[in-house]
């Protein structure tokens, strides 16, 4: 049964004969290959598009390196800075681009390719091809792709399965399916898995078998153990303000190991290199400035978070925060902390000042909306918690909460929008209603 990333494949049918190089990036096992390699693939087929004007190649595969006379084994063994010889691969290419029509340039995992930035602007100067890549790590491609190919460079990122995208796939009853995707998360992987053994068994071993292992590999790092104890900080942490300084404290005087601050940012962003988790700023509304620290951390996939504490804190709050910044990225939303301060008066007329909190802001264009993740409203009291930071903000963007009860969409007398965190997540134009 087909997984469909229509959202995805959209991106990229727009992108067509732009004359930028297309880059897919996203956390490896997200689904960038099949998006690439069959879905966008066959659109092209679809299109009246020759299919020997399709040229796929994966940088990862044995079959595909044999091809251009490389050696897999020798490059599977080598260190991370050994990479497939780009005079090689050019050989292999050129000879298949036989006229001056268009051809479709496929490539996986191009961070493999040794001088790829040269050979991919190398791509740019010929009006006949047009270039699609996909890479795992952002140190090579996401951060760096404006420079690295000269402006023109043109990112898609690809997070796991939305619980749309999920639910389109499993069907069934909706609050029995949001509940295993807040456990078990969206690698299209474990989506088609059957059983939950299936699945928490994939998720643990690739956690420490693919995704940590490729960060020690890459940056050389001897000790293993200590980084995955700062990975088990952080995803205790989920969707609460944090630093480095407060990670490394509890590192200290939980889990009795001695590390400081600077190795502890370092760590964090070798994670976030790899698209497994996203540090994001505050925003202070009124002052209209970012502020550095502290910062909240949410993973690319909640299942692989979950499956790093061995499923043994399943958080509903906390998960679903994390599983609303995941669908407001997917929906192409830049995603934003917020921040309002609000000052008062005690009976002896001494001010105190108080930072309340807006749990995002979302933005694309010109649209703007301030949401709260409250897993449950109980009371009046709960309520006015909640929005206070709304009232704040003094501004007419749209102001949303989202409960877990399922809940349509309903206003109060502020013009605050109320809504079920299922009805957000099924309706892609929920944040409209």
């Amino acid at each position: 049964m087909e997984i469909k990333r229509d959202v995805y494949l959209n991106r990229l049918i727009v992108r067509k004969n732009n004359g930028f190089i297309k880059v897919i990036t996203g956390i490896r096992r997200s689904g960038k290959s099949y998006l690439l390699n069959t879905l966008f693939y066959n659109h092209l087929l679809s299109e009246g598009v020759a299919e020997d004007h399709i040229i796929k190649f994966a940088f990862d595969s044995a079959d595909d390196l044999i091809k251009i006379g490389e050696n897999p084994i020798v490059l599977d063994n080598e260190r991370e800075d050994r990479k497939v010889d780009p005079t090689k691969f050019l050989n292999w290419l050129q000879p298949q681009i036989a006229d001056r029509d268009m051809h479709y340039i496929l490539l996986d995992e191009v961070q493999k390719l040794g001088a790829f930035e040269s050979v991919m602007n190398g791509f740019l100067r010929k009006s006949n091809l047009d270039v699609y890549v996909t890479g795992s790590n952002s140190k090579f491609l996401s951060k760096d792709i404006l420079t690295e190919f000269e402006g023109r460079g043109d990112e898609i990122h690809v997070l796991p399965l939305s619980f749309s995208e999920y639910y389109a796939f499993c069907g069934g009853d909706k609050s029995e399916a949001f509940d295993d995707y807040s456990i078990y998360g969206g690698l299209p992987a474990a989506a088609l898995m059957a059983t939950e053994e299936q699945k928490s068994t994939y998720l643990i071993s690739q956690m420490q078998n693919l995704y940590l292992r490729d960060i020690k590999n890459r940056y050389g790092l001897q000790d293993e153990l200590t980084i995955g104890e700062v990975l088990d900080v952080v995803a205790s942490g989920i969707s609460a303000l944090t630093n480095p300084r407060n990670i490394a404290n509890t590192m200290n005087s939980v889990h009795g190991v001695s590390i400081c601050d600077a190795t502890v940012d370092r760590y964090i962003s070798h994670m976030e290199d790899a698209f497994m988790l996203t540090r994001v700023k505050r925003y202070n509304v009124k002052g209209r400035k970012y502020i550095g620290t502290p910062y909240k951390i949410y993973f690319e996939d909640i299942g692989l978070r979950n499956a790093r504490l061995n499923f043994r804190q399943i958080e509903g709050t906390h998960i679903m925060e994390n599983i609303i910044y995941n669908e407001l990225r997917y929906r192409g939303y830049q995603v934003d902390v917020g921040m309002v301060e609000s000052r008062s008066r005690d009976e002896e007329g001494k001010e105190t000042r108080t930072q309340l909190e807006i749990d995002f802001i979302a933005t694309i264009g010109s649209k703007k909306y301030y949401i709260q993740s409250a897993y449950a409203i109980p009371d009046q009291k709960k309520y006015e918690q909640e929005t206070a930071s709304f009232d704040k903000t003094m501004d007419s963007f749209k102001k949303i909460i989202i409960v877990e009860k399922s809940m349509k969409p309903r206003r109060d007398e502020k013009g605050y929008v109320m809504m079920g965190v299922k009805e957000f997540l099924l309706d892609k134009d929920s944040l409209e209603a």
